[in-house]
């Protein structure tokens, strides 16, 4: 019980820093200098330093840019808006045809991005202000959008998984393999969510009246069939074994250059300003891993973690009654926190205690990345909100915040899902072992 206080301590601590506006790395780096003066040896201020160091120069991390780039470049071209064309054609005949074709458009950008903002922008770019015009409810429109854009860190390639696998060291293949099944269930999920808003009240979603040739249909995927072979050849080269993560994230690079480049998208100033966004958030995930790890650094010198884990195992309770507790602190927290931020602090404390439960390292993760997937569209800090609110001016933000609501539930749903069924993520990187 004292772990869970001096957890819930450090948490207090945290909140404050990030209330006074001070960036979450810096109040997390900030904690773990605290945390070694006040409460360890003078000496132990020196494995900070070694564990930036390391950190720095650690290979892995060198899968982030990669990944970064490949979503940066693909999301300067017409990619977006060609994928929600070919969505929207395929799918008219469905309720709420434009809804459905946004969430799919962005489980397809997904593949090739990374990010959760970065897919939510460039589609919501596009599909917003069209399900606007034809006559959608304006919160079915933007919560939708906001939702879709949430699989983009949970269809491989995806930052946050990275961050997970480095945390813990669990294998970042894996960790991609896993997320394709639970990421096309949540597309499913949230697309269903639509038509079932759309199928109880049609004046949401009015239906596609025109007919359209079959000519049409097949001139749509045209334009986005490159994409989707740089992503098959991405994810398919991780899970027959023929290149690590790494190597991977250079293929998916050098391919997303090559398409931008036959589509003329990479202008001058173009091509500045996806190394400057590339760069910058490469630095920010680096400095988030080291600022995360000299908190943790400390908490596991007090003992926290290994306390946490001992006091929840030795709870009376199932396994999976202690696992939705975490998840529902997961959820509360991630109502106040960054989502990147609320991997970071969390992992390394509950890590242990679900491994000592008896669950699988990968399964965990993918869970977790769907927990930030909520926390990303979860009032008042969801960061997909305000995404949406900067690329689409002329929308208030309680239609964002309300639209979105609903589209959590699915999320949540899928998390009991991943629970009952555990298989759900485990059986495709089971298969790629053997």
């Amino acid at each position: 019980m004292e772990a869970l206080l001096g957890f819930s301590a450090f948490l207090a601590a945290m909140l404050a820093l990030l209330a006074t506006g001070t960036p979450v790395a810096v109040a997390m780096g900030l904690l773990g200098v605290l945390g070694v003066l006040l409460f360890l040896p003078a000496a132990a201020i020196t494995q900070l330093a070694t564990i930036a160091f390391a950190q720095s120069a650690n290979f892995v991390l060198v899968v982030v840019p990669l990944f970064v780039l490949m979503g940066e470049v693909l999301a300067a071209t017409s990619i977006g808006r060609d994928l929600f064309t070919a969505a929207q054609i395929w799918l008219r005949r469905l309720p709420a045809a434009l809804a459905v074709g946004t969430v799919i458009a962005c489980a397809c950008f997904a593949a090739v991005c990374g990010s959760s903002p970065v897919t939510a922008a460039t589609i919501g770019a596009m599909a917003v202000p069209e399900m606007i015009a034809k006559g959608y409810d304006r919160r079915l429109a933007l919560g939708v959008t906001a939702a879709g854009g949430t699989l983009g860190i949970l269809i491989p390639p995806s930052i946050p998984m990275i961050l997970y696998g480095v945390i813990t060291e669990t294998s970042i293949g894996a960790l991609f393999i896993a997320g394709i099944v639970p990421g096309i269930l949540m597309a499913a999920m949230l697309s269903g969510t639509a038509v079932w808003k759309a199928w109880r009240n049609p004046a949401l979603a009015p239906q596609a009246g025109e007919a359209l040739a079959a000519r049409e249909r097949w001139t749509s995927l045209r334009s986005v069939l490159p994409v989707m072979l740089l992503a098959l050849a991405v994810l398919g080269s991780i899970y027959t074994g023929i290149a690590t993560p790494t190597e991977a994230g250079a293929v998916g690079a050098v391919g997303a250059i090559v398409i931008a480049a036959a589509l003329r998208s990479l202008g001058r100033e173009t091509i500045l300003r996806v190394f400057d966004n590339t760069a910058r958030t490469t630095a920010m995930f680096i400095l988030l891993i080291i600022a995360g790890l000299f908190s943790a650094f400390v908490l596991a010198r007090l003992g926290i973690p290994q306390a946490t884990a001992k006091f929840l195992v030795e709870l009376e309770l199932a396994p999976w009654v202690i696992l939705v507790l975490i998840n529902l602190l997961l959820v509360i927290l991630g109502m106040f926190m960054d989502p990147m931020s609320l991997m970071v602090i969390i992992v390394p404390v509950f890590f242990p205690a679900v491994v000592a439960l008896g669950y699988d390292p990968v399964w965990f993760g993918v869970v977790i990345t769907i927990n930030i997937e909520i926390a990303a569209i979860s009032p008042p800090v969801g960061f997909n909100l305000f995404v949406l609110k900067t690329v689409i001016r002329d929308v208030d933000m309680k239609d964002i915040v309300m639209g979105s609501l609903i589209f959590m539930v699915p999320l949540v749903l899928g998390i009991g899902l991943l629970i009952a069924w555990p298989e759900i993520a485990l059986y495709l990187p089971r298969l790629m072992l053997k």
